[in-house]
């Protein structure tokens, strides 16, 4: 059988070239040698479109909170009775199943990998789902019996923090986008000698992305960025940044060298309007909260300018990876590509926190391709890998985000590493590896970002090297 599957990508390929669409032509692209591809399985991930169960939709928003909290009383998308299932699928015509339940509006996709799919199956198509699993001999397990009752035990009630003196971040909870930016201003009050802040833009309802810089000020000094809240329902995602500015600043002084000849660069939240959006009205938004026609939202780690519109990226504006109207089109990437283009940083490394499946994921994402440094980016991911199984971790996969996972144009990394010339541009796939999914219990926060931090240290130990 997996002759038979390499066999047909291989086939694939021989079609693309002939169409003038593979990337082996051009220099700047290398494929790894005995390289064993995955089954495609973007026909099933790409044109995945806001579910029509998700019935609340405004005309007219604004940055009011009174808004949000007016429009979450009369009706916050409720997903009882949702399923979440991890379905195998090892050959062409089960990625079809899914793909026609999908376009029949049976199931919605969470991820995917080499193996399997997450789906989450609508309450009255699980007996739909199941007979054409059954007929097509496709094995599931359910992962989650009601996806609603999973997201209200998901967060903790938030405590009061003893130690704070400005902020009431704890990291036992997930916090709404004005307490994580109450805390970057406690940074800015508190933090005078290494630290600065500022503001590097404002989101499509003007809300602020904040960047916190943290540095000794030493002019010979290599710079990393790291970035989080890219997709709004990662909520693990801004958790793990914040904790991170909060572990560089208590314990600047007593790190190694190599992590304080760094100027870091780090902003925790990119998409705040739709971070707010699933605090109060649909905890599995993905996009920004932009208006494009009828539909709502671009998937910003589609709209980065490197390879912008291909692979993995859709041009239809109801998609959950829809890539904007043009190559930082959005406010909040086009905040980012400003800053980062115009500073004189000696630019060494780009990491992007995202959840979940734990991978550390490096370019091409675009394509199933690498680049020409492929080894060292590799060597470098399996060092973090090592990092964090010995702080306790679990697992993660090492590897190009176009092939272990599914080509995915437009993304942050891929523009870090193609346009900037960043070495290092990884993307990190935080916990877990599909028990919780989007809806990680915050009780995991803790592990999540001492596991993080421990990949960080790893990645940046390189990047002052390089």
């Amino acid at each position: 059988m997996r002759r038979i599957l390499l066999f047909l990508f291989v086939l694939v390929v021989v079609v693309d070239i002939t169409l003038g669409r593979t990337p082996f032509q051009a220099p700047s692209f290398t494929v790894r040698e005995n390289e064993e591809f995955p089954l495609n399985l973007e026909p099933v991930i790409i044109e995945e479109t806001e579910s029509t169960s998700k019935l609340i939709e405004s005309e007219n928003e604004d940055q009011n909170e009174q808004y949000f909290e007016d429009l979450t009383r009369i009706g916050r998308i409720s997903y009882n009775g949702n399923q979440l299932w991890k379905a195998v699928v090892d050959d062409i015509e089960k990625i079809k199943v899914l793909t026609n339940l999908r376009d029949e509006n049976h199931i919605s996709m969470w991820g995917g990998n080499r193996t399997a799919i997450d789906i989450l199956v609508k309450p009255n198509s699980l007996r739909t789902v199941e007979e054409a699993f059954k007929e097509k001999q496709i094995n599931f397990d359910v992962i989650i019996q009601d996806l609603q009752k999973a997201i209200d035990e998901e967060n903790n009630p938030i405590q009061e923090n003893t130690d704070r003196q400005g902020h009431r971040l704890t990291w036992n909870s997930y916090h709404r986008s004005q307490d994580i930016h109450d805390f970057l201003r406690y940074i800015n009050d508190t933090c005078h000698e290494i630290c600065s802040v500022k503001t590097i833009g404002y989101s499509v309802q003007k809300r602020p992305i904040i960047l916190v810089k943290i540095s000794n000020g030493n002019p010979s000094n290599k710079a990393v960025w790291i970035d989080g809240g890219i997709h709004a329902r990662e909520w693990i995602s801004p958790a793990v940044v914040t904790y991170i500015i909060k572990y560089l600043t208590v314990h600047f002084e007593s790190e190694p060298n190599y992590m304080q000849n760094i100027d870091w660069y780090i902003t925790p939240l990119i998409n705040p309007d739709g971070y707010e959006y699933t605090h109060t009205v649909d905890r599995l938004w993905r996009k920004n909260r932009a208006r494009s026609g009828q539909c709502t939202g671009t998937d910003l780690n589609r709209n980065f300018g490197y390879r912008w519109g291909g692979q993995g990226s859709s041009k239809n504006p109801c998609s959950e990876t829809y890539g904007g109207s043009s190559p930082f089109s959005e406010p909040e990437t086009e905040a980012i590509r400003k800053f980062i283009t115009g500073t004189t940083a000696k630019w060494r490394a780009y990491i992007s926190f995202h959840s979940y499946g734990q991978y550390i994921l490096y370019p091409w994402g675009y394509n199933r391709a690498v680049p020409p440094d492929y080894q060292d980016l590799e060597a470098v991911g399996r060092k973090a890998a090592t990092a964090i199984r010995n702080s306790g971790g679990p697992n993660y996969t090492v590897g190009p985000a176009g092939t272990t996972l599914y080509p995915a144009s437009g993304g942050s990394d891929d523009w870090a590493k193609g346009a900037i010339h960043m070495k290092y541009a990884y993307t990190l796939e935080l916990r877990d590896n599909g028990r919780h999914g989007f809806i990680l219990p915050a009780n995991f926060i803790n592990p999540t970002a001492n596991e993080a931090l421990a990949a960080v240290r790893v990645i940046v130990e390189a990047a002052h090297k390089a």
